[in-house]
């Protein structure tokens, strides 16, 4: 396993033969509060990872034992003027929109508090995986402010919105067993398990072909709120990126020979 830090608060392993990259939230002494600072790190981590043929998947994961993250760091904003705070909006909004739009498979790994933009970080990713601790929820109007990291969009394509509108208007946090049942994470697992479990998927995921991942990925993200019509045609235009692959040859002869595909990644 190999680690690169982008500054002080993110953090990057890649496990193995480097498919599976893991990206960190390492802001223990905040509970991964996402500050400034912080939201640069991260949104430079995402393009490095988005740009690394190798990698296959992400997990995004957290070095604090009671948080995934709380979301921004309130103490943080209430320092800045109304300008600063002007400045800083793309900053943060770079940090969300690189999980977001990162053009791999992309699992959250969520134990304890997950709230506000720490959701919304969960949220930008394909598949959550949570454990018994976790408590979810996007509690923004109850200090004055709304969802800015993707929640007010990303929710309602989860759970639909009349279920999105009652969580985000009543402020509410969600604990594990009621969020797996309303959709608003996607796996269950004993306490302390996250982790583990969401590298477990990322192997699985990281085993399949490179090049079929991504324009997978890029058929189901951009089909979303498509007739379905428009839909398929996405499809077909990720089918015939493909189609016509080293990995499409490589996967169908393993198949026929029996033995494990090496993807040529093209």
């Amino acid at each position: 396993m190999s680690e690169e830090r982008f500054g002080e608060f993110v953090l990057v392993r890649r496990h193995g033969d480097g498919h599976v990259a893991e990206l960190v939230l390492d802001r223990p002494k905040a509970m991964n509060a996402v500050s400034t600072e912080m939201a640069r790190s991260l949104g430079a981590a995402c393009t490095a990872l988005g740009e690394d043929r190798d990698v296959r998947v992400v997990v995004l994961t957290s070095t604090h034992e009671r948080a995934f993250c709380v979301g921004a760091d309130l103490k943080e904003r209430n320092s800045l003027s109304d300008a600063e705070l002007v400045r800083q909006r793309p900053v943060a909004r770079g940090a969300y929109t690189g999980v977001l739009e990162l053009p791999v498979p992309t699992v959250a790994a969520v134990h304890g508090f997950a709230l506000g933009g720490g959701f919304e970080l969960a949220l930008a990713c394909d598949v959550i995986v949570a454990d018994r601790t976790a408590v979810v929820g996007l509690p923004e109007v109850s200090v004055g402010v709304i969802p800015g990291g993707g929640g007010t969009q990303l929710l309602p394509r989860r759970v639909g919105a009349a279920r999105a509108a009652e969580l985000i208007f009543s402020a509410r946090r969600v604990e594990a067993v009621e969020a797996r049942e309303l959709g608003l994470v996607d796996v269950l697992v004993d306490e302390g398990r996250d982790r583990e479990e969401a590298l477990a998927l990322g192997e699985r995921i990281g085993a399949n072909s490179p090049v079929g991942l991504r324009a997978a990925k890029r058929a189901l993200r951009l089909g979303q709120g498509l007739d379905l019509r428009a839909g398929l045609e996405v499809e077909d235009a990720a089918w015939r990126a493909v189609a016509f692959s080293g990995d499409r040859a490589e996967g169908v002869a393993a198949f026929n020979e029996k033995r494990k595909p090496q993807w040529p990644g093209e």
